[in-house]
């Protein structure tokens, strides 16, 4: 494990592990951390060396001086080239690939999209920033969604009740409902959610560019989708897929909790 010292941002935790020769930059979902990939131990594991990233607000990682206004107003997307650059200064600049799962999709997105000529494989689980999910830019982008998620920020008793009533109106499933209760279920984790959720908030990949460098790079991509996901489903992804000459694509019988022992079997098979 280690850290890299982002100039402007902060110190971003990363965990190492794997078997394998070829370095592999992975971003996990919410509520997570970098450790997160462990459980594809037959899988990804012993193809490569991982260094799994905590985002910020989850595991060690830290925002070095940020005030909250800074934070609402999000992270600048120039930003995530710092990974790479103070990556590389640890380990010289090489070749490497990328995964993310969920909302850590977003950088490795990004990533391909700075770096695509230095890029080997992309790995994407579940991806958010393949098409716009109208839940988040309500509460993001939205002047009254804005004004509603902090006041349930504040609250110990509004963002349970909205929480039961997307389940009830089934917006969300009892997966997503168990997911996103366990994360507001006291003072800091709301709080956490709220300044996360709002530090990446423009972390939008341009998915044509990406598209366009993935082609022309030849870059092998890995799209894995769960068949029951209401998060990010592939239906959604369709407009990107759509643009990719080469990509292989899999849509397995699990909901938006895609990064489990049952992932690692089916990719093994």
């Amino acid at each position: 494990m280690g850290y890299l010292h982002l100039p402007g941002l902060g110190k971003a935790h990363f965990h190492e592990y794997g078997t394998g020769q070829k370095p592999l930059l992975a971003f996990h979902g919410y509520g997570m951390t970098g450790k997160q990939f462990h459980v594809l131990e037959q899988s990804i594991i012993p193809q490569y060396h991982i260094y799994g990233f905590d985002h910020f607000f989850h595991g060690e990682s830290r925002l070095d001086g940020w005030t909250e206004q800074q934070i609402l107003t999000g992270m600048p997307k120039t930003m995530v080239r710092n990974y790479m650059e103070e990556w590389f200064k640890l380990y010289g600049r090489q070749r490497f690939s990328v995964m993310g799962y969920s909302i850590g999709a977003n950088i490795a997105l990004i990533l391909v999209e700075e770096y695509a000529d230095l890029i080997d494989v992309v790995i994407l689980m579940a991806p958010d920033g393949l098409a716009v999910f109208k839940g988040f830019h309500f509460i993001l982008h939205n002047k009254l969604g804005r004004g509603i998620f902090r006041t349930a920020t504040k609250s110990k008793w509004l963002a349970p009740f909205l929480i039961k009533s997307l389940k009830k109106l089934r917006f969300i499933d009892e997966s997503l409902y168990t997911i996103a209760y366990n994360e507001i279920d006291t003072e800091q984790k709301r709080l956490d959610t709220y300044y996360t959720l709002n530090l990446i908030r423009l972390l939008k990949p341009d998915v044509k560019h990406i598209a366009q460098q993935i082609n022309q790079h030849k870059i092998k991509c890995l799209l894995i989708f769960g068949k029951h996901d209401q998060l990010f489903p592939k239906s959604a992804a369709m407009p990107f897929l759509g643009m990719l000459d080469n990509a292989e694509v899999h849509e397995v019988e699990l909901g938006h909790w895609l990064v489990t022992k049952a992932l690692d079997e089916y990719l093994v098979k």
